[in-house]
């Protein structure tokens, strides 16, 4: 099992978790707004890091980005797994011919 793959089922586990004893269940208790507004502030930190070239931070920053967006994938019902089928889809393919095929 993957890091992604354990992270995920971490982040299932907490659905009926306590929220006051976890935080992945506060964030799911929010509902999907709450989750997507966390996401946003941890890409935002990510790139402010980046742009800073703090390659430590933008470490950190990247799991915290990686980490609520699989709350919010969680929150929204949409499991890991058909994001990596999608990645897998992709594999191999121009991003700008995969691009230009949802345009």
């Amino acid at each position: 099992m993957s890091t992604l793959e354990r992270l995920a089922a971490t982040i299932d586990a907490r659905k009926d978790a306590d929220p006051d004893k976890s935080w992945t269940a506060q964030l799911l208790a929010k509902g999907p707004e709450k989750c997507a507004e966390k996401f946003g502030e941890e890409a935002v930190e990510a790139i402010i890091a980046a742009v800073k070239g703090d390659k430590r931070n933008l470490t950190e920053e990247a799991a915290d980005v990686i980490y609520h967006l699989a709350v919010l994938l969680a929150a929204c019902d949409v499991p890991l797994e058909n994001v990596m089928q999608e990645l897998d889809r992709r594999q191999g393919q121009s991003g700008i011919a995969e691009k230009a095929a949802r345009d």
